[in-house]
């Protein structure tokens, strides 16, 4: 976490433009299910770039949160591994290129799957986890449509 603290100010310059790219992508699908933003959670959601506004956000920076673009009181400091939230609280729930970040992939998932209904999770092609997130996702979740983004591969659930 002491990476992304540090790196806080400076982290829309260094990773918007690629997580625009997936944000349109995931805005897309979104747009099609019609839902309100109070009913999304982004877990991971660092500065805010891959929360649709008026969505709730989750992250363990709080450096990161600081920056958020959201509104306020929607963040909230959390590992996902625990999140603060009830079971199916929200119909979506996504996480944009954060779960190699967990300190536990597993049980960040589970978490997810218990305090949402639907999801859209991303995986970094190029993270050493790969492998294992994407047999996680498809072990926990049912998968109905893999998109390939240029840096990401967009599960939709």
């Amino acid at each position: 976490m002491a990476y992304y603290d540090e790196i806080s100010t400076g982290y829309d310059e260094l990773h918007g433009e690629e997580q625009k790219k997936k944000m349109q992508i995931i805005d897309s699908i979104l747009k099609k299910w019609n839902i309100s933003p109070e009913q999304i959670l982004d877990v991971g959601c660092g500065t805010g770039l891959s929360t649709p506004k008026g969505a709730y956000g989750a992250d363990p920076s709080e450096d990161l949160l600081k920056q958020h673009h959201g509104y306020p009181g929607k963040t909230v400091k959390a590992d996902a591994e625990e999140l603060p939230f009830d079971d199916k609280q929200f119909d979506i729930v996504i996480s944009v290129t954060a779960i190699h970040n967990f300190n536990d992939i597993r049980k960040g998932l589970q978490e997810i799957k218990r305090v949402g209904q639907r999801y859209i999770l991303s995986i970094l092609k190029k993270s050493n986890k790969f492998d294992e997130i994407k047999h996680l996702i498809t072990e926990l979740f049912d998968v109905k449509q893999t998109i390939e983004e240029e840096k990401d591969v967009i599960f939709v659930c």
